[in-house]
């Protein structure tokens, strides 16, 4: 009896042993399965890569305008991540970049491949007129490179960056859109001047000098060109022309700069994302259909990821 009663409880932690691992294995394999989907999720959303557009209202705006046509000419290769925000500093900017909440430094690291930093609109606000939104000069300096700095602990020491210096101000615009939002309260004084926004621009251009980084000159550029005052609407923000303008100068300095960012468009039709026009180191995303046979569809897509892999 005192055999039979071991052997009976050996059995019944036998069978518990079984039972656990009947429910545990599939639990394990089920959280495996969503590991390993997750991380090819992951793997996925940063596939393509990415240009981050780091800057004020002038950036945040810019979707019906510069970053949106720069969305259209690298369509299919790069998505543009717009992280403007209206009426920022690049004090209150790196604040809310380095917020827990802020998803400015947590792109994928290897898909950012390209970043713009335009700021000084803001900053170079008259301290008495505007004194919430001006800083100082040497802080502003400073904060661009911090934005620098960041922006290769990153994305790594060789992601390509554009420095945007601020545009010029039409004080008659400016006055006249104090006078139409504020009416008789208006002041009928500055807060923003074109000598102040000349010495923030060049501030910037200094800061990209000083990190052998390209810059566009937008303060100089844009009074070039006659009847440059059209390119704004309230003497501080872009109209359509002043967008395209912008646009065509960032695109130039890519060129310039980092060419093999450089998007070249099909010579026949201008398409910018067919077999026919090019772009040495933003691959388009999975092979055109043009090289796509459709008896033996999975060759184009086998020597498409070859050329992605060899590209990294």
């Amino acid at each position: 009896m005192h055999h039979w009663h071991q052997s009976s409880s050996l059995s019944s932690v036998q069978l518990l042993l079984v039972l656990l691992f009947a429910i545990a294995v599939p639990y394990f394999l089920r959280q495996s399965y969503h590991i390993t989907i997750s991380n090819n999720n992951e793997i996925m959303s940063g596939g393509r890569s990415k240009i981050l557009l780091l800057g004020d209202s002038l950036t945040q705006l810019g979707w019906d305008g510069w970053a949106g046509q720069l969305a259209h000419v690298y369509q299919r290769r790069a998505d543009v991540v717009n992280r403007g925000m209206a009426g920022y500093t690049t004090r209150w900017f790196l604040q809310y970049a380095d917020n827990s909440t802020s998803d400015v430094w947590t792109q994928n690291s290897n898909s950012v491949k390209l970043v713009t930093i335009f700021f000084g609109a803001n900053d170079s606000s008259d301290i008495k007129m505007n004194p919430r939104h001006h800083v100082p000069l040497d802080e502003f300096k400073s904060n661009i490179e911090q934005l620098i700095g960041k922006c290769r602990d990153h994305y790594g020491k060789d992601v390509a960056i554009i420095i945007v210096a601020a545009p010029p101000v039409v004080h008659e615009q400016r006055l006249a859109y104090q006078k139409e939002r504020y009416g008789d309260k208006a002041t009928g004084e500055l807060e923003r001047t074109l000598e102040t926004s000349e010495r923030y621009a060049q501030a910037a251009l200094d800061v990209a000098e000083k990190y052998k980084l390209p810059s566009v000159h937008l303060w100089k550029l844009m009074q070039d060109e006659n009847g440059w005052e059209s390119f704004f609407y309230d003497g501080l923000h872009f109209t359509a022309k002043g967008n395209k303008f912008v646009t065509q100068a960032i695109l130039d300095e890519i060129k310039n700069t980092y060419p093999k960012l450089a998007v070249h468009a099909d010579p026949l039709t201008g398409q910018l994302a067919n077999s026919a026009s090019a772009c040495e180191n933003f691959l388009h995303d999975g092979p055109y259909h043009d090289e796509i046979d459709h008896e033996n569809d999975m060759k184009a897509f086998k020597e498409y990821n070859n050329k992605k892999q060899k590209l990294g």
